[in-house]
């Protein structure tokens, strides 16, 4: 999936966000992107629910569960939230949701930031595999994967979608 079609499915991402932040009544909510791609979507999505706080940043690398074993992300950047989180409604960004992991590590390290109202998850994919019971409240795609196959935001600019591991060896969609 190419630029075009990717940001057509963010806009969409971001009228079900309105539309879900209207119905729970949240005028001013804050926004994190989880490094790397969920922050090329949440740089998006800021701008398009036009968000006064700054846009926050994480790198989860120090909080994953599996960091003893997969050893340290050679590309770890700083974390930051340019906001207070304490009693904040959060729209947290991620590109790719899977296992759930990345977003239960995501979680842990803002709460220690503070303690937000809230934590509405956006994807701009949702794919099989979960392991914890963590879902997306929005999510822009949910594309028939088998185990074997893998999907990969690359971007930030142009942002293109890549499935690996498909017979055939078909590395774009």
């Amino acid at each position: 999936m190419q630029q075009d079609a990717i940001l057509d499915v963010i806009q969409g991402m971001a009228r079900l966000t309105r539309r879900h932040l209207a119905e729970r009544r949240i005028p001013d909510p804050a926004m994190i992107g989880i490094h790397t791609g969920g922050v090329w979507i949440a740089q998006r999505l800021h701008q398009l629910l036009d968000i006064r706080s700054p846009l926050g940043q994480l790198d989860i690398s120090f909080y994953r569960d599996d960091f003893t074993r997969i050893g340290m992300n050679p590309q770890v950047k700083p974390s930051r939230i340019p906001f207070e989180v304490e009693d904040r409604h959060i729209i947290l960004v991620d590109d790719v949701i899977q296992s759930g992991r990345t977003i239960r590590a995501a979680m842990n390290e803002i709460f220690d930031f503070g303690r937000p109202a809230s934590i509405t998850l956006v994807s701009l994919i949702e794919r099989s595999g979960r392991e914890l019971p963590i879902q997306p409240d929005i999510m822009g795609l949910e594309p028939p994967l088998g185990d074997e196959e893998h999907i990969r935001l690359q971007g930030p600019d142009p942002l293109v979608l890549e499935i690996s591991g498909r017979p055939g060896n078909r590395e774009e969609t």
